[in-house]
């Protein structure tokens, strides 16, 4: 299993629309890629690791796949819709990370 994770970063001028974000963007990733994706889950930033430290991402959302092929399949096809969504809820540049799940 492999975890995509999109992380957004919290930096001097980001806006974010964690409604936006949870109630319409994610709901059609989930449609479009279909059940090629396995589960989701939305983290929003609310502290850094020292006190008073803003966190380093406003929102992070991660879509769970049997494997990077998987991914690439049900992503692909539908790329240029989902990237053209982004604007919706943010001005800022999301960094992508592939993990694969161990625990």
């Amino acid at each position: 299993m492999i975890k995509v994770s999109v992380m957004y970063p919290n930096a001097d001028g980001a806006n974010f629309d964690i409604d936006y974000y949870c109630n319409k963007h994610m709901p059609m990733v989930a449609e479009l890629v279909g059940d090629s994706m396995k589960g989701s889950a939305i983290d929003s930033g609310i502290a850094g690791g020292a006190p008073n430290e803003p966190a380093p991402f406003v929102a992070i959302g991660h879509l769970i796949f049997e494997s990077v092929e998987e991914f690439n399949a049900a992503f692909g096809p539908n790329a240029k819709k989902i990237l053209a969504d982004i604007p919706n809820y943010t001005n800022t540049q999301p960094q992508i990370q592939i993990s694969e799940i161990k625990a």
